[in-house]
């Protein structure tokens, strides 16, 4: 089992994470951000990866931190779990529709951290929840989980629909990349021998 259990504590946040990659969806989420938990639901659900984070951090400030340091925690159980890289895919990719909205997200388990995000949000708030901390999630992710990880969202007028979308998407490029192959025989799939 791919499983990994990562605690980061801060003056800002506490966080503890557990990832299971080799899952079936189930999660455990109290993030403080009612929002974050609906979207890290979405990767959990669409990645078929065991999912628990417990947060607590200065949302009498905003939930910037909060937010910022969940896909950094996150980011670091996924390198811990996904270990040596040895058999998967590599590389994922998903298109995902939610009525209006369509966005696309690739990645690549590179062992290089890189964020190309373009999600050109139709307003600046989704109830509560600034749409910038979308960026700083992934951004957070990415620095960590040393990936390389493009997301568009290619149509969308909804705001909620367009975030969605790309939370969905991310989870199902995940599960995508995460899969070992049979045909790799263990191998792990760069011609540098290593990620």
């Amino acid at each position: 089992m791919r499983t990994a259990e990562v605690v980061r504590n801060t003056l800002e946040t506490q966080i503890q994470v557990e990832i299971n990659l080799d899952g079936t969806g189930q999660k455990s989420l109290d993030s403080g951000v009612p929002f974050l938990d609906h979207m890290l639901d979405q990767i959990a659900r669409h990645g078929l990866i065991d999912l628990s984070v417990q947060a607590k951090g200065d949302l009498h400030i905003d939930a910037h931190h909060t937010v910022e340091d969940i896909g950094i925690t996150l980011g670091m159980a996924f390198a811990k779990a996904v270990g040596d890289k040895k058999g998967i895919n590599r590389y994922g990719h998903s298109y995902v529709p939610l009525d209006e909205a369509l966005s696309r997200v690739v990645v690549d388990l590179s062992g290089r951290p890189g964020l190309e995000f373009s999600v050109p949000f139709t307003r600046g708030m989704i109830g509560q929840f600034d749409v910038d901390l979308v960026h700083e999630f992934f951004q957070g992710f990415v620095n960590h989980a040393l990936v390389s990880l493009h997301i568009d969202n290619l149509k969308g007028n909804n705001a909620h629909h367009q975030c969605e979308t790309v939370f969905k998407a991310f989870g199902r490029a995940l599960r995508m990349a995460i899969t070992v192959d049979e045909r790799q025989m263990g191998a792990i799939p760069s011609t540098k021998g290593s990620l």
